[in-house]
């Protein structure tokens, strides 16, 4: 385990900017998940810190180590990739003992032995040690992969978006195997996905990611709250942040050019009167689409709601975020009444 820090790194491929000036810090023993969306540079930054490929400026290092001009093998981290990776033709136990086996480790064999078996038991993957890999299925050899990657006990593990391939319920509960491989191995995680959902569940801390620029690195809480402009605000919460021109509901702060509305803060019964356009019931909560001089809304009600498409309801802003016409966040004092209540 240890501390990353990356000052200054940069990497371009051609004419693209992949990396921009970045300035990161991941703390040791942290769950730092990237968010950004498919270019920003997250599995750039992952292979920066790999050794896979070389930065153009900037320092990185590992447990106060510069490590730019140390080979991948010799950096001490491990990657999961998206794929398994897997070696089809071994078994469960020798893809897991392949990487200890690696003549610049030299592990003796009862240490790889218990190793394997240490973490089979983590992963509750024991029972199959002997299966081949093909003989898994996709959520048992995302296991493996993983497993790889925990047999070495590496400074850092690096994640470039393990769960992605999976379906919904493998990726659900794989979450959870991976948050609780954090806590009981108390590791140091580097994890990128466009997956918000992966963020807010997983992480300790979030970096977002545009177009190679790390925007805003915080506590989940802190990006869905406290986002630094309306790019960040958008990465996290679904429904997805309801973005309106700033003098909808009256008066906005100077230099206000768009109010942004989470669902859940979007006071009912009071306020300007929207047309409810559709009621979405999803069991526990219901979503209520609505629209207000043509505007498109999504806020969130009880789940038993009476409300029916057609019928008209009061609404005004509660905790608003305002940004400028450049997407950046516009502070103000309290422009509607309550609005931190």
């Amino acid at each position: 385990m240890a501390e990353v820090s990356l000052r200054g790194v940069a990497k371009r491929f051609d004419a693209i900017a992949a990396v921009s000036a970045l300035d990161l810090v991941i703390p040791d023993g942290a769950f730092v998940v990237l968010l950004g969306p498919t270019g920003a540079g997250k599995t750039t930054l992952l292979r920066l810190i790999a050794g896979l490929e070389r930065p153009d400026a900037g320092t990185i290092a590992i447990a106060g180590q510069d490590v730019r001009g140390i080979a991948p093998a010799g950096r001490n981290v491990a990657m999961v990739f998206q794929q398994y990776s897997l070696y089809p033709h071994l078994t469960v136990r020798q893809n897991l003992e392949f990487p200890l086996k690696s003549p610049i480790l030299r592990t003796p064999p009862d240490e790889i032995a218990a190793r394997v078996a240490e973490v089979a038991a983590v992963l509750r993957i024991g029972h199959k040690l002997d299966n081949k890999a093909t003989e898994l299925s996709g959520g048992e050899m995302q296991r493996v992969s993983i497993g790889r990657a925990l047999v070495r006990a590496p400074a850092i593990y690096l994640m470039d978006e393990p769960l992605s391939s999976l379906d919904a319920k493998l990726r659900a509960d794989l979450r959870i195997e991976l948050k609780r491989l954090h806590h009981d191995l108390g590791a140091t995680f580097l994890y990128v996905t466009h997956d918000q959902i992966e963020a807010m569940t997983m992480a300790t801390h979030v970096g977002v990611l545009d177009q190679g620029r790390l925007v805003q690195f915080g506590t989940p809480r802190e990006i869905y709250e406290d986002p630094v402009s309306l790019y960040v605000a958008t990465r996290l919460g679904l429904p997805r942040i309801n973005a309106l021109p700033a003098t909808l509901f009256g008066s906005a702060p100077a230099r206000a050019v768009t109010i942004a509305l989470r669902p859940e803060h979007i006071r009912q019964g009071e306020g300007r009167e929207a047309e409810v356009m559709r009621v979405e019931r999803l069991g526990d909560q219901t979503r209520l689409h609505l629209s207000l001089d043509g505007h498109a809304i999504v806020t969130l009600t009880e789940a038993h709601t009476r409300l029916k498409a057609g019928e008209r309801l009061a609404i005004r802003p509660d905790r608003p975020l305002y940004f400028d016409a450049d997407g950046q966040r516009v502070q103000h004092d309290s422009v509607f009444q309550g609005d931190r209540a």
